[in-house]
């Protein structure tokens, strides 16, 4: 039988009666003879308060000892998890990431999945085991852990599903689905119950939270479709789908995101565009909105906080090798309205920059592609140019309108 391969959040799993549930859902279908394996996240704000405790430490932690202080809230949740299961006469394992298989590259904090070495877990899963693994994390080739980035969980999963052939992972979370805007922070969004891969990609990057960016594109690569669900419901919210018929992108604009998590920084001087892409590459901090202009020159992009603290120092050595500088507008937020056949209908570009400025929001910066259209605005009114586009394009309504 087709392993059933389930990943739950922080929130799923933030308190001992919530682990029950889990371990209750997992029982459940266990009892009607599937293979489980489960990929968990740390428990509520585990991360956080890791991370907190780690700056009273040391003014600036060590990467290596900050992954290996990190890695432990999956693994505590993954041990607990089996504890329950164990508790109701279902046999289980927890794993850590290293002990699944998942070998990774690249810097700590922003690792990237190479492989995941499925023996040990086919071995469990045919001796009649939950496996429990836990996310967000592998080992390198020298056997030091690595963390996969925030939400890296997701990414877990869906490398678990691809590697064991399963043709679905279901991601369980605080939410009913993926909406058309942040439902916390627009009460008008509307939930979106099929979406394509390519257009949910697009979504994750631009800023919203329900799926990690690179855990979407891993799946469209792989051929698995993932399913959003509420872990407070068994009803299916969201499907996306790899290999998508398009019924949600029939709309040209699907949906709004929006992001907080933005510093946008421009480098003056004569830095070749190469050296800056491999530095921002090694420092696994991947560039939104990117723009060079020869003339000065000067580019400019946004990336996240993270990214922009681990780019820092080596951005600014750089920058002075050549004689330019750093400009850090750490102010910023992103807005994003996404869908298909953006470019080839500029208007839609044009109602964007229309919208915002009819209400009085200024950005100062914009970028787009076909499948969507960025804006960076000051970071106090990044909830609010949402809500003022999300009206715009029609998405409140119970049929997205087509323009």
């Amino acid at each position: 039988m087709t392993t059933v391969v389930q990943k739950y959040g922080g929130s799923s799993v933030a308190t001992a009666a919530r682990i029950a549930m889990v371990a209750e859902r997992i029982a459940h279908i266990r009892s009607a003879g599937w293979p489980v394996a489960v990929v968990v996240s740390a428990t509520g704000d585990t991360t956080d308060d890791l991370l907190r405790l780690a700056a009273q430490v040391s003014g600036v932690p060590h990467p290596r000892e900050t992954d290996q202080l990190l890695a432990t809230g999956e693994c505590v949740s993954a041990a607990l998890l089996a504890i329950a299961l164990r508790d109701r006469g279902v046999p289980a394992v927890s794993l850590t990431g290293g002990q699944a298989g998942f070998r990774v590259s690249g810097p700590h904090g922003g690792g990237l999945v190479e492989r995941v070495c499925t023996g040990r877990v086919r071995g469990l899963l045919a001796d009649g085991n939950v496996v429990v693994v836990a996310g967000f994390q592998g080992v390198n080739d020298a056997g030091d852990v690595v963390t996969l980035g925030r939400g890296g969980s997701d990414t877990s999963a869906v490398a678990l599903a691809a590697e064991l052939g399963a043709r679905v992972c279901r991601i369980y979370t605080d939410v009913a689905g993926v909406f058309t805007a942040d439902p916390r922070m627009v009460p008008s969004a509307r939930l979106l119950h099929r979406l394509p891969s390519d257009v949910m990609a697009e979504l994750a990057f631009a800023g919203a939270r329900v799926l990690h960016a690179r855990s979407v594109e891993l799946a469209r690569m792989s051929d698995v479709d993932i399913e959003v669900r509420d872990a407070a419901s068994d009803e299916p919210a969201t499907v996306i789908e790899c290999r998508s018929s398009g019924l949600e992108s029939r709309s040209y604009v699907v949906a709004v995101a929006h992001d907080t998590d933005v510093v946008h920084l421009t480098v003056d001087g004569g830095v070749p565009p190469g050296d800056l892409l491999d530095l921002l590459a090694d420092q696994a901090a991947p560039p939104d909105l990117l723009s060079y202009a020869a003339a000065g020159p000067r580019c400019g992009f946004t990336v996240t906080a993270a990214g922009a603290a681990r780019l820092s120092e080596p951005l600014a050595g750089l920058a002075a090798a050549y004689g330019g500088h750093v400009l850090t507008d750490a102010a910023a937020g992103k807005v994003s309205v996404v869908g298909t056949g953006l470019l080839s209908r500029p208007h839609l570009t044009g109602r964007v920059l229309t919208t915002l400025s009819s209400a009085g929001i200024a950005p100062t910066w914009i970028g787009g592609s076909q499948m969507r259209v960025s804006a960076v605005v000051p970071a106090a009114e990044t909830v609010r140019a949402a809500t003022v586009l999300h009206r715009a394009f029609g998405l409140d309504r119970a049929v997205p309108v087509r323009r």
